[in-house]
C-alpha cells in the first residue's frame, strides 16, 4: 500500500479521471446542508466515494467565505491513521468559542466526506421530517373528532404562500422570515392542542384572553386526581413540549426555506402548479373522503382566535351593564319569597349531574333504578317532588359558573363574566333570603381548599369549606370528602340545631366530580364519625388511572358516583327532613365529553322536593314531571331563567334597577 506524506496534494480532475460510481446524484449536490445553505452555491460532491486512498487537503466550503482548511494529516486528524497523536492529557481543556465551532464543522464534514451515503440518508430524512412537521401543522384540526387521516391529505393555502415568499425574499431576511413563520406555526398547534383538550372537558375551545388562569386549575385537578408527582412532571413535560414544539418548527420553517432556494427554478415551478391545483380545486369543489383538497385551515384557525378576542372584549362591556340591571335589584326584604317564610330553604349542587346520567344507556338504568328508589322512599316519608331541566351555562367543569348562572339569573359562561358579577351586587337566590333579615344563611363548601371572596355576594353567613367539617378520612381523588359525611356535618353543624328562625343552606357535593375514582360507598348513618370509616373503602377503589383513557369504564363510574349522591341526598332528607324542609337540587353541568358524547346537551335534572303541599302548588304551571325524574319531554329552561321564576312563583315584588 503506497504511503503518502503530509505534503502530498490531492490529485486534481484533470491529472486523474474520476469514475462514477453511482453514488452521485445532481439533485442533491444543490441541496442545502445543515449549517450554512447558500442560495445558489454549489455544495462539495459528498455523494461520492474518494478514488483510492487519496483524502483532500483541504475542504471546500459550502458557503462564501467558510473556507476551513483541514488538518494536513486527515488521518491523523480524525484519529483513524497510524501517526502520532497528541496524548489526551496534552489536549487544551477547553478551546476558544470561534475555534471550537470550526473543529465540530471540520469533523462534521470529514465524516460526510467518509460517509457519504449515510450523510445523504440524514440529509434526506430531516428534510422529509421537516415536511412532515411544517404540512402537518398547518393542517391540524383542533377537535379530537376532526383528527382523521384524510384531514392530513389536502393543500394547504398557506405552504404555497409561503413558498412564493420565502422564494422571492434574500438570504438573510428569508432566514428571518422562516424562523418567524416556523414560531407562528408552532404557537398555532399549541392553541390547536389547547382546543382539543378544552373542547373535550368543557365543551368549547381555548380563549386566549380568559382561560390562563383555567391552566393552574387544571394542575391542581391532576395533582388531586393523580398525585402531586404526577402533576408536577406534567407541567415540567408540557412547558418543555411547548418549547421544543417551538424551535423544532423554527427550524423546520428554515431547512424547507433553504432548500427552495437551492433548488429555486424547480421550487418556483412547483409552487405555481401547486397554487393551480388549489385554485382549481376550489374552483370545482374537488374533495377526498367528503373533506376539501384545498384549504386554509391555518389561516382559519387564527382568525378564530382573533374574533374570540374581540367578542370576548365586546362582551366584558356589555356584560358589565347587563349586570346592572336586575328585576329584583330594588326589591325590599319583606317583599322577597313570602311564600316561603318559615321554611328551611336548601339549594344543592350535584356535581357533574347531567342529562347523560338519566339518558345514556351506560349510566341510565343504575341513576334511573337510584331516581325511582328515592321518589318512593321520600313519599314513604310524606315527601313529594317535581323535577325537570335546565340548560347550564358550562359544560364538563367549571362548576362556578353554573353556581353562579343559577343563582344570580345571569348567563355566566365565562370566567371574565364570573368576576364581573361577583364584583358588583347582582341579588343571588342566595342574598334574597338574606337580605329579608329571616334566615340564617350558611354555606357547605367541601370542595373549597382556599379563601372564598365570592360567599359575600352569595350572601352567606357562614361557609363551611373542607377543613371546618371535622374530616379525618381519606381523599376520594378531586373530591376531598364523601357527599355522606358532608351532608352528616352539615345535621351535625347546622341543619339539626335549635335556632331561632329558620336557615337557608347552599349545599355543594362533590363524589361526582371526576374521574369518578375511587368512589365512597354509603356506610350506616350512625358509623360516619369522623370519616376514618372511609379509609378501607377509599383503599380497596379503583385507581383514576385506571379509567380515565377508557370511556366505557369512565361511564360506569360515572353512573355508579351519581347514584352514590343521590342516594346521600335522598337518604339525608328521608332521615332528618322536617315540615318545613324544602330541597331544591340540581347537576351543575354535564360530564366531560369522553362520558356524555361529542354531540350532548347541556340541560341538567333539577327537583323541588317538599312536604307542604303549598310549596310544589306554586310551581304547578311550571309543568314540571312528578317525582325526582325528569320525562325526557318535560320544559328545558335556560339555567339563567330559573331566579326569576322562583322568586315570582313564591310571591317576591319586583322592583327593577337599570344599568
Amino acid at each position: 500500500m503506497p504511503v503518502f506524506t503530509r505534503f502530498r496534494q490531492p490529485p486534481t480532475p484533470a491529472d486523474e479521471p474520476h469514475e462514477d460510481d453511482g453514488s452521485h446524484e445532481p439533485d442533491e449536490a444543490h441541496e442545502p446542508d445543515e449549517a450554512h445553505e447558500p442560495d445558489e452555491a454549489h455544495e462539495p460532491d459528498e455523494a461520492r466515494e474518494p478514488d483510492g486512498p487519496h483524502e483532500p487537503d483541504v475542504v471546500e466550503p459550502d458557503d462564501p467565505g467558510e473556507a476551513i482548511e483541514a488538518p494536513a494529516d486527515t488521518e491523523a486528524a480524525t484519529g483513524t491513521g497510524t501517526g502520532t497523536e497528541p496524548a489526551p492529557d496534552a489536549r487544551p481543556a477547553a478551546e476558544p468559542g470561534p475555534a471550537a465551532r470550526t473543529s465540530r464543522l471540520a469533523h462534521w464534514r470529514a465524516w460526510r466526506t467518509r460517509h457519504p451515503r449515510a450523510a445523504l440518508v440524514l440529509r434526506r430524512t430531516t428534510t422529509v421530517l421537516a415536511a412532515v412537521l411544517v404540512l402537518g401543522a398547518l393542517l391540524l384540526p383542533n377537535t379530537f373528532v376532526a383528527l382523521e387521516p384524510s384531514r392530513f391529505a389536502r393543500i394547504p393555502a398557506e405552504a404555497v404562500i409561503a413558498a412564493v415568499l420565502l422564494l422571492c425574499l434574500p438570504r438573510a431576511a428569508r432566514l428571518v422570515a422562516a424562523a418567524l413563520f416556523g414560531v407562528g406555526l408552532g404557537v398555532l398547534t399549541v392553541l390547536n392542542l389547547l382546543d382539543m383538550g378544552f373542547t373535550e372537558y368543557l365543551g368549547r375551545g381555548f380563549n386566549v384572553v380568559l382561560d390562563w388562569g383555567l391552566l393552574d386549575d387544571a394542575q391542581s385537578y391532576v395533582a388531586d386526581s393523580m398525585g402531586g408527582a404526577a402533576a408536577a412532571w406534567a407541567a415540567v413535560g408540557a412547558v418543555l413540549l411547548v418549547v421544543l414544539l417551538l424551535v423544532v418548527m423554527a427550524l423546520a420553517a428554515v431547512r424547507l426555506g433553504e432548500l427552495l432556494a437551492a433548488h429555486r427554478e424547480r421550487a418556483a415551478r412547483g409552487a405555481l402548479m401547486a397554487a393551480t391545483v388549489w385554485m382549481t380545486c376550489v374552483a370545482l369543489g374537488v374533495q377526498t373522503f367528503g373533506v376539501p383538497v384545498a384549504t386554509r385551515s391555518a389561516s382559519g384557525a387564527l382568525e378564530a382566535q382573533a374574533h374570540r378576542v374581540v367578542d370576548t372584549l365586546r362582551d366584558e362591556a356589555a356584560f358589565a351593564k347587563e349586570a346592572k340591571a336586575d328585576r329584583f335589584g330594588a326589591t325590599p326584604g319583606a317583599q322577597l319569597v313570602p311564600g316561603l317564610r318559615g321554611k328551611d330553604m336548601i339549594f344543592t349542587f350535584i356535581e357533574s349531574y347531567g342529562r347523560t346520567a338519566i339518558e345514556d344507556p351506560v349510566t341510565a338504568p343504575g341513576v334511573d333504578r337510584t331516581l325511582d328508589a328515592g321518589t318512593k322512599a321520600l313519599a314513604e316519608a310524606g315527601f313529594r317532588a317535581r323535577s325537570g331541566w335546565l340548560t347550564s351555562a358550562t359544560y364538563g367543569g367549571s362548576s362556578w359558573l353554573g353556581h353562579s348562572t343559577f343563582m344570580s339569573g345571569l348567563w355566566v359562561d365565562n370566567q371574565q363574566r364570573y368576576r364581573t358579577v361577583t364584583a358588583g351586587d347582582h341579588l343571588t337566590l342566595t342574598k334574597a333570603f338574606q337580605k329579608t333579615g329571616d334566615w340564617d344563611t350558611v354555606g357547605v363548601m367541601p370542595g373549597v381548599q382556599k379563601a372564598w371572596p365570592e360567599s359575600e355576594w352569595f350572601g352567606l353567613d357562614k361557609v363551611y369549606d373542607a377543613f371546618d367539617v371535622g374530616y379525618r378520612g381519606p381523599k376520594f381523588s378531586w373530591s376531598t370528602m364523601p357527599d355522606q359525611y358532608a351532608l352528616e356535618a352539615f345535621q351535625r353543624l347546622e341543619h339539626g340545631r335549635e335556632r331561632d328562625r329558620p336557615l337557608m343552606a347552599e349545599v355543594v357535593l362533590t363524589s361526582s366530580h371526576q374521574p369518578w375514582a375511587p368512589l365512597p360507598r354509603m356506610v350506616d348513618w350512625d358509623e360516619v364519625g369522623d370519616g376514618s370509616v372511609y379509609d378501607g373503602i377509599e383503599a380497596s377503589g379503583v385507581e383514576a388511572s385506571d379509567i380515565i383513557a377508557d370511556s366505557t369504564r369512565s361511564k360506569e363510574e360515572y353512573g355508579k358516583s351519581v347514584e352514590y349522591s343521590v342516594t346521600s341526598l335522598t337518604q339525608w332528607l328521608e332521615r332528618y327532613g322536617t315540615d318545613d324542609t324544602v330541597l331544591v337540587f340540581l347537576g351543575d353541568h354535564q360530564p366531560l365529553a369522553r362520558v356524555s358524547g361529542n354531540e350532548a346537551s347541556r340541560d341538567v335534572p333539577v327537583s323541588v322536593v317538599a312536604k307542604d303541599p303549598k310549596v310544589l302548588d306554586a310551581i304547578d304551571d311550571w309543568n314540571w314531571t312528578e317525582g325526582l325524574k325528569p320525562a325526557a319531554d318535560a320544559p328545558v329552561w335556560r339555567m339563567s331563567s330559573f331566579r326569576d321564576r322562583f322568586l315570582t312563583a313564591y310571591g317576591s315584588t319586583p322592583h327593577p334597577t337599570t344599568g
